[in-house]
């Protein structure tokens, strides 16, 4: 499997391409990386530095990949962080060439732009341009709950209304939504107490939740990697469930991993044997 995963990269720590070329390298996948800035670390720490990198020259490098007739072997499209409007652009335009190239190509979007804690974090144009060109291109998203809300117009809070919320992004234009941190009010605790949360995947053939233990941490580049896992097992399979339980597995992991270092960055690296070998440890179950 090849995939060209146009994303940012961040020389300390992991996020956008830089969370997700390594687990996906990692099972065995050929990532062709594109950057769409190149900083010193991510955002959340209040001060980088680096470039957004302009839109000609994302362009431009993918153009040079066309020209080593690469697209043809192309498998799969994937987006993410998206630093300047004029990305979306070139994000499209690349995903019709590919799909011009293999017409069994798809293109999986996180449409990153903020969650329930932060809000959004990403320059105000940014929401409603994936909302109204970007999603509607894609056929597989992976939001979270509170991307879902803004793409759909809704307040995703139960199990009904998340389900509903993602019915009405899928009526967008993606077959496939993955709703990567489900927080309803009624998710039931573990037996010793210990809070939960969900990811629920939908597809034609239906939709599926697992429940994990909630760790108590925020992890910037959790969602990337989140993203890239179930993109690829999904690609592979062609089973949403299956892809949900292996990503979801391989997940938790490093996020256990990286709550029990200290580190504020995941323990990608030294996480890599989750991604090959999931344990498989939590139970999917079909809701519909």
């Amino acid at each position: 499997m090849k995939i060209l995963s146009i994303q940012s990269a961040v020389a300390y720590g992991h996020v956008g391409n830089s969370a997700a070329v390594f687990p996906l390298q990692r099972i065995g996948v050929e990532v062709l990386p594109v950057y769409t800035v190149n900083f010193s670390n991510h955002t959340g720490y209040g001060a980088w530095r680096g470039p957004l990198i302009a839109p000609d020259d994302v362009r431009d490098v993918i153009l040079g990949i066309e020209e080593r007739g690469v697209l043809p072997e192309i498998d799969v499209v994937l987006s993410g962080y998206q630093g300047s409007e004029g990305i979306a652009d070139v994000v499209l335009d690349a995903v019709a060439r590919v799909k011009s190239a293999n017409p069994g190509a798809v293109y999986a979007c996180d449409p990153v732009m903020g969650n329930a804690a932060s809000g959004c974090f990403v320059a105000p144009a940014i929401p409603v341009l994936l909302r109204e060109r970007v999603v509607p291109a894609a056929d597989i998203i992976t939001p979270n709950q509170f991307e879902l809300g803004f793409l759909t117009g809704t307040e995703p809070a139960d199990l009904a209304s998340t389900l509903d919320a993602v019915d009405a992004a899928r009526a967008i234009g993606p077959s496939t939504v993955l709703v990567t941190s489900v927080e309803r009010p009624d998710r039931p605790a573990l037996e010793d107490g210990t809070d939960t949360i969900e990811m629920l995947a939908a597809t034609d053939d239906g939709a599926w939740v697992v429940q994990t233990p909630r760790i108590p941490m925020k992890a910037n580049g959790s969602g990337d990697v989140t993203a890239a896992l179930f993109t690829a097992h999904y690609r592979e399979s062609g089973d949403a469930a299956a892809a949900l339980a292996r990503t979801t597995s391989s997940v938790w992991d490093l996020l256990h991993a990286t709550h029990e270092s200290g580190d504020r960055e995941l323990r990608l690296v030294e996480s890599q044997e989750v991604y090959a070998h999931p344990r498989m440890q939590f139970e999917v179950t079909r809701i519909r």
